[in-house]
């Protein structure tokens, strides 16, 4: 372990330059007299490397000092070799670039790893796109990506989801984010954090302006807010349904996001156990939570298979619903 870690320290000074003690025990997980310690036996091991301490301070390389040495383990030349979903790749024009890094990788593995590297490219395959996504818009991400890169404040006209119509936003951008197949600017507007789904931009202008970000916050701290937002947003309108059991799997799966507890499903209603012909009539207990009365109107996908027991508003909200389906198609 300490071996590994010192050739992890010593590829973070070589990429990174100056790095702060405080950072370099937090990346590792150990504590920042460990990391002297470390840095001690580098030094006596012949590379070039010093600690400066005070407020600008950290642990750097001696200029121009550089190592080839990978240091690669079996699991690691692996790891490297499992790749995502192809389009991130190409959406970003990276394709043919990492086709390219990849065999120099390969070439420069340590011969005993090589076989094991290129079995798992061949059987592992990780796609990140999710089931029937449809066909997805066409995704321009060139000139985010040149503002991203080059550090410079966005002008975007944007289309919110349900308006017709666009409005204009300059951001200052963090950075972009994949997530399930769809692309996501990370940026802040006004100072606060927001997100802006790279399919609804209309356009998008680099602006001559610096970026101004808050200091202290890279594109992981932003996100991972940003993230927490979205999926731990409180309901406020608890919901319980009755659920059949043959419909209850695919019922969790397209609610998952509305679950408010896991429901019991051991047993049915009706008390029913595993004999022939039983369990088509049980019916599974669910609760649900929602932020309003009209988002409920979802469950009317699964027809008769989903029975709202309470609150009242719900029910006669979807008894409307289904008597307005009725009445468009009696016509």
């Amino acid at each position: 372990m300490k071996s590994d870690r010192l050739l992890s320290i010593l590829l973070l000074l070589q990429t990174r330059g100056r790095v702060p003690a405080h950072e370099l025990a937090e990346r590792l997980e150990v504590s920042v007299r460990t990391i002297y310690r470390d840095i001690e036996a580098l030094s006596a091991s012949g590379v070039p490397v010093y600690a400066e301490r005070g407020r600008h301070g950290g642990i750097e390389l001696l200029a121009g000092f550089r190592t080839d040495v990978t240091g690669l383990t079996a699991n690691e030349s692996r790891a490297l070799f499992i790749l995502a979903a192809q389009g991130a790749h190409a959406a970003l024009g990276l394709d043919a670039a990492l086709g390219s890094a990849l065999r120099k990788v390969m070439a420069a593995l340590p011969a005993p790893h090589r076989p094991a590297a290129e079995v798992t490219s061949r059987r592992i395959l990780v796609d990140a796109t999710r089931w029937r996504g449809g066909p997805q818009p066409a995704v321009d991400l060139d000139t985010l990506q040149d503002a991203v890169f080059t550090d410079r404040r966005l002008r975007l006209r944007y289309r919110h989801s349900g308006r017709e119509q666009a409005r204009t936003y300059t951001v200052d951008p963090y950075g972009l984010v994949s997530k399930a197949g769809v692309w996501y600017l990370v940026a802040d507007r006004r100072a606060k954090p927001q997100l802006f789904r790279a399919d609804r931009v209309r356009s998008a202008t680099v602006l001559k302006d610096p970026v101004r970000r808050r200091p202290g916050v890279e594109l992981a701290d932003a996100w991972e807010l940003l993230r927490r937002q979205i999926e731990e947003r409180p309901g406020g309108l608890g919901v319980t349904v009755r659920v059949r059991r043959d419909r209850l799997d695919m019922f969790l799966r397209l609610n998952a996001s509305h679950l408010a507890e896991l429901p019991d499903a051991g047993r049915g209603e009706d008390g029913g156990g595993d004999g022939e012909g039983e369990g088509q009539d049980e019916w599974v207990t669910v609760r649900l939570s929602y932020g309003i009365v009209r988002e409920a109107r979802q469950l009317l996908q699964f027809a008769d298979g989903v029975e709202v027991v309470e609150p009242p508003e719900v029910r006669a909200e979807l008894a409307a619903a289904a008597v307005s389906i009725t009445e468009l198609y009696a016509r």
